[in-house]
């Protein structure tokens, strides 16, 4: 590509582009069109065929390379990122890294630490081309009230980069303490949030997720939980989630993640579970990198062994049966996950890969939207992540040109553009939080 759009005003006309129809709202379409995209004072203008834009104004040749929407990250954890060099996961296994965050939270979550760490991560992910995320937020109190304050000043100063919504996350205890759980809840009302939280093996799991899907029905608050992130098959939290919500009637919308023990258990207890959460309407959303690097590490004797249950939950089956499916990054350089950058490149190259979407490669252009356009829509973001007419011109283009070229590289001589102007995506150096983690 000679010569880069650097202007947000007047009109740019981005020609011979690759652009796979899923990205222009065309559901179920694995078809790459060749198209020009004219842009106007920063928003799409027209769409024509390859070769029929009439020239107004400047214009590059994508010769073929590839558009996608700017990327929306429907589940991270903004507030635990970057702590890895000061409170590691000694084997990493789920409970070394919950009480590994537990003690780091303890000791350095004030204000301004998290503040930092939220920001450097929040920089990463707009350089890498991300216009959306939602972040979950540890909220047992007293937690809740520093980090709902910080996350409404952010949400406030990154409003023209970066949109932001917030999900609570607390322990199975508190969704069955009234008054924690009020207490919680009353919060996210406040500062205009998701209400949530995380129950995996836990005796008491029909009663948690009864409790916060009335709590949330009371308050008229969506939801968004950690479900059945484990390897035991007795665990049933996503399938109990979809009871509370059918027999409440709530009518709020429902995100569920992670949902690892359907890979671990049995054919009839897989299909009630699938076909109750698409009945009540609940969108999946997968995070594959985080849980291979989590689950299956439990040995008991201490033997080194390779992981074989790695807990990547069964998006392809949820998409067959209708649900809403999207992965996401979710940890970033965390006890929960030691690695990662809010990069929504990786995060489809390793679904991919890891969730085997990817076949046949004529249809794998589909799950594209998991990035983008189908959790905007269940989030309800402003940014939909659809190249279209009169869209904000939020696109990152890429040198490659198809599947296998876009996902055999980490793509980084991408351009980012963010209404039409062409951003520096420089990375933040790792540098900037040494003196927070001594």
């Amino acid at each position: 590509m000679h010569g880069t759009p650097t202007l947000s005003t007047g009109t740019v006309t981005l020609r011979n582009a690759s652009v796979p129809s899923a990205a222009m709202g065309k559901i179920g379409d694995g078809t790459v069109a060749s198209v020009d995209i004219e842009i106007n004072d920063g928003r799409i203008a027209a769409i024509r065929p390859a070769g029929s834009a009439p020239i107004d104004g400047a214009s590059y040749d994508l010769d073929s390379g590839l558009i996608l929407p700017a990327f929306v990250d429907i589940h991270t954890h903004l507030d635990k990122g970057h702590i890895w060099p000061r409170k590691q996961n000694p084997d990493g296994t789920w409970l070394g890294a919950l009480l590994a965050v537990g003690a780091d939270r303890e000791h350095n979550w004030a204000a301004s630490d998290v503040e930092r760490r939220f920001d450097f991560a929040l920089r990463c992910a707009f350089a890498h081309g991300t216009a959306a995320i939602r972040t979950h937020l540890d909220s047992a109190p007293p937690q809740h009230e520093i980090s709902w304050t910080l996350f409404e000043q952010m949400r406030e100063r990154w409003a023209d980069r970066i949109e932001l919504q917030a999900v609570s996350i607390v322990g199975p205890d508190t969704l069955v303490n009234p008054a924690e759980l009020d207490t919680v809840a009353r919060q996210v009302k406040s500062s205009g949030g998701i209400l949530g939280g995380s129950v995996a093996e836990y005796a008491r799991s029909k009663e948690a997720m009864l409790r916060v899907v009335e709590k949330a029905g009371e308050l008229g608050l969506d939801l968004d939980l950690h479900t059945d992130e484990t390897g035991d098959p007795s665990a049933q939290a996503l399938l109990h989630l979809a009871e509370a919500v059918l027999e409440t009637g709530y009518k709020g919308k429902v995100m569920a993640g992670h949902c690892c023990v359907l890979t671990v258990q049995d054919e009839q207890t897989v299909r009630h579970t699938i076909d109750k959460a698409v009945e009540a309407g609940i969108a999946i959303v997968s995070l594959p990198m985080c849980n291979i690097y989590l689950q299956d590490r439990e040995n008991g004797n201490g033997a080194v062994r390779t992981p074989i249950r790695r807990g990547a939950t069964l998006l392809n089956e949820f998409k067959a049966a209708g649900a809403v499916v999207a992965i996401a990054s979710d940890n970033t350089r965390d006890p929960f996950y030691a690695y990662g950058d809010l990069d929504g490149v990786e995060v489809l190259r390793e679904g991919a890969r890891i969730l085997q979407f990817d076949h046949p490669q004529d249809k794998a252009w589909d799950w594209v939207r998991a990035v983008g356009s189908a959790p905007s829509a269940h989030a309800g973001f402003s940014y939909k992540a659809v190249i279209e007419v009169g869209a904000p011109a939020d696109l990152v283009l890429f040198r490659a040109r198809t599947w296998t070229e876009l996902n055999a590289r980490p793509q980084y001589d991408r351009i980012v553009l963010r209404r039409g102007r062409q951003i520096d995506t420089t990375l933040p150096d790792y540098r900037e939080l040494d003196d927070l983690m001594e």
